[in-house]
Formats: C-alpha cells, sequence, structure tokens
C-alpha cells in the first residue's frame, strides 16, 4: 500500500455536503470512495468508481480537478484541496488491474457506436454490462480518439487505454478498426443489418484555419495532425504555436520533447484569457515554454510570422520559426452529415440533439465534442450516460411496438 496515497485520503473531512462531489461533472461519490478506501474496502470503492464512469482510471489523471472537484473542496479556503484525482486513481488503477469481466448474456439487441472516443467507449461499456451487442467502428486503427491521438504520452500513460480495450473484449465487444462510416457503410447499412441504434461520437478533427496568407506553406502544420503522431515530423529548432488552449500547450511541450529547442505560444490576448487550464499553463512554464500576449497573426512567410501587437499603437512585428503549428479549435467532419439528409447539425457542423442525445434521425444518437465541442472528457461521459438511458428506451419501446 502506497503510504503517501492513506496520507492523502486522510485529510478528507467526510463533508456531509460534499462541494467536490457536486463540483464534478459526473457526481463522484468521493467522500464514499474515500471511506472505502480508509476502511479497507477498496474492491468496493473500485466498483462503485466504475459503476459511476467506466472511464474513471482515465478522468483520474486528465481531469482539470482545479476546475472540478478539487477545485470545490472545503480545505481550498484555509490550504490545500484534498488530492482526490491521486486518490481515485490509485482505487481505479488497482480495480482495473484485478478485475475479470464475464461476457454477459445477450439480449438480442445490437448497438452500433461510430468512434472510439472516450463518449463511445463509456458507452460501450455501459450497454455491454447490460447484455447489448456492441460493435464500435473507427476511423483509425485504435480506438481512443483525443485519448489515443491527441493527448501527449507524457500527459496520459496508453498503457491505460489498452487496458480499457482489454475489459471490452472481455465484455464481448467487436471493435472494427479503420471502418470510416459514412463512404463505404452508411448509417442505412447499420440499419439494414440489424443493428437496433446508432450512436455517433466522431469528435472533432476537422482544424479550423487562420485564413491568413501562407497557411498553406509546408512549414505550416495544424495541431490536431502533429499530436497524432509527433514523431514523423521535423520540427526544427525554434516553433510558434498560434492558439490559447490545452491543445497548443500540448504541442507546444510535444515539439520540446521532440527536438525543438524554444517553443513559442503567440496569442492574440493575455494570459487570463487562454482557455488552457492553469495547471496546463503552469507545466509548460516549467518545460520552457514562452508565450508571446497580445500579437495577431497577419501572415505566414517561409521565416516566420508576421503579427499586429494588440495595442494603442498598433505596431507590425515579425517572429520566426522553423515551423509553425495552428491551433485554433476543431469542428466535425460531415461526411456522415453530408450522406444522411435525416441528421441534422448546426451551421458549426455540430449534431443538434436534445439532452440525452437525440439527433433528428429516429434510432440515431450523438454525443460528445461532435455535438458539444471540445470539452472535458468526464462531461463526454457524462452524457454518455444519460444517451444509454435514451437509448435504452427506444429499444423497449421498439419491442412494445413488436409486442
Amino acid at each position: 500500500m502506497n503510504k503517501h496515497i492513506i496520507d492523502l485520503a486522510q485529510t478528507c473531512l467526510g463533508c456531509k455536503k460534499p462541494k467536490c462531489q457536486v463540483g464534478c461533472p459526473i457526481n463522484t461519490p468521493i467522500p464514499e470512495m474515500v471511506h472505502l478506501f480508509l476502511h479497507g474496502d477498496i474492491v468496493k470503492a473500485g466498483q462503485m468508481l466504475f459503476k459511476n464512469n467506466p472511464l474513471s482510471i482515465i478522468c483520474s489523471v486528465i481531469c482539470p480537478h482545479e476546475k472540478h472537484c478539487e477545485g470545490h473542496c472545503v480545505l481550498n479556503k484555509k490550504s490545500s484541496p484534498v488530492s482526490i484525482g491521486s486518490i481515485e486513481h490509485y482505487i481505479s488503477s488497482r480495480f482495473m488491474d484485478t478485475v475479470h469481466f464475464e461476457k454477459p448474456l445477450y439480449n438480442g439487441h445490437d448497438i452500433a457506436i461510430v468512434g472510439g472516443g472516450p463518449a463511445g467507449i463509456a458507452l460501450a461499456f455501459i450497454l455491454a454490462i447490460k447484455g447489448y451487442g456492441v460493435t464500435i467502428f473507427d476511423a483509425q486503427d485504435k480506438i481512443g480518439g483525443v485519448l489515443q491521438y491527441g493527448i501527449p504520452d507524457f500527459r496520459l500513460d496508453k498503457r491505460l487505454l489498452d487496458k480499457l480495450v482489454e475489459k471490452l473484449n472481455e465484455l464481448g465487444v467487436s471493435i472494427r478498426s479503420n471502418t470510416y462510416i459514412g463512404t463505404n457503410i452508411t448509417i442505412c447499412d447499420l440499419f439494414r443489418d440489424d443493428y437496433k441504434a446508432v450512436f455517433l461520437s466522431t469528435g472533432a478533427w476537422a482544424p479550423k484555419k487562420l485564413n491568413i496568407k501562407g497557411e498553406s506553406f509546408g512549414h505550416v502544420h495544424f495541431a490536431t495532425n502533429y499530436l497524432k503522431n509527433p514523431s514523423a515530423y521535423l520540427v526544427g529548432k525554434k516553433i510558434i504555436v498560434i492558439g490559447a488552449g490545452n491543445v497548443a500547450i500540448d504541442v507546444a511541450r510535444t515539439a520540446l520533447r521532440n527536438g525543438a529547442q524554444e517553443a513559442c505560444i503567440m496569442y492574440h490576448r493575455g494570459e487570463s484569457d487562454m482557455s488552457a487550464e492553469k495547471h496546463e499553463i503552469q507545466c509548460s512554464k516549467i518545460d520552457g515554454v514562452k508565450f508571446d500576449f497580445f500579437r495577431t497573426p497577419q501572415e505566414i512567410t517561409k521565416e516566420g510570422v508576421k503579427f499586429v501587437t494588440n495595442n494603442e499603437e498598433r505596431l507590425v512585428g515579425f517572429e520566426s520559426a522553423d515551423n509553425i503549428f495552428v491551433s485554433i479549435g476543431q469542428s466535425p467532419t460531415d461526411t456522415i452529415i453530408k450522406n444522411n439528409t435525416k441528421i441534422d447539425a448546426d451551421y458549426k457542423g455540430f449534431y443538434i440533439t436534445d439532452e440525452y442525445g437525440r439527433t433528428t434521425r429516429e434510432g440515431v444518437f450523438a454525443a460528445g465534442d461532435a455535438v458539444t465541442g471540445a470539452r472535458t472528457v468526464v462531461e463526454a461521459v457524462a452524457f454518455s450516460k444519460r444517451t444509454a438511458e435514451a437509448i435504452e428506451e427506444y429499444i423497449n419501446s421498439l419491442d412494445v411496438e413488436i409486442l
């Protein structure tokens, strides 16, 4: 047993009205988790965490805890909050290392999950445990979505994803990799093959453009493309990342680990306006990432970036770089929408759903970043939990109609 984890757990006050639990998007029963852990029932604690959040082992590592659970801890008023993420990860890791799932009895209903990111994996666990036949279709060679291809290894050990795949296999979930739904296989094909419901969790992978001169040059790259396979890029000595979110931070930190001697983030506002989590900004500074604030890019040249300073003088400047990375957000790809007119999307390309993930086409549901835009993993899982209820309700209604 790790004494450090015990010491962390013992700082919890066991509040009767736990603000930490209220601050968690998926309502993790944190005081109960800590109580079970300290009283020798780590197995029950792990079971409880998994039932509430099938991706607990992931969320405990990458969640912005300072924004959610730990940020709401009452100990913040006088000292430091309980290190909830560390405790949860210890318990969840122990559970996933020891549990073996038995494949449940098939209930006669098949579900197609399009996109094996956080929302898709969470739904697969929830429904497979209940006996549904689940198939995950993913365009990449491995499932995980942003967890696999958008978060650097130094922030998330990919062996955790391998563990999730192992458990999905135990439950009988089929994973069909390198399969792009919407072209050769359509939504109509899935219903033809007797899938009772289709769940879209295709994420938001289409990078947004700056729409400035020079963006097509060979030394300009989109951030999400780079993070999929950093080793394929020769970054040079100095890079500039244009953006202000967690993805921009990840690109800068990754480049420094892959040959760059200098990484600079260029942003048209100040640090307090950055969408990146404060913890990630702090980590990037420790890694040596530099920041150029109040600079708006005007043109990309083969030598670097021309910009205008956002002050009263509006000075024109230039910053040299070997490679430039554009990280100003992503939107969903439109393949499924173009080939399925009954599924509506908003003007940005995000699926239109109700709060339970019901799309405008009967039997088709959606959740995750393809609906909400970029959110945290735990928020995607929470959405999938609601959608799972709607899918079961829909399938039950089909059974009633047959009777």
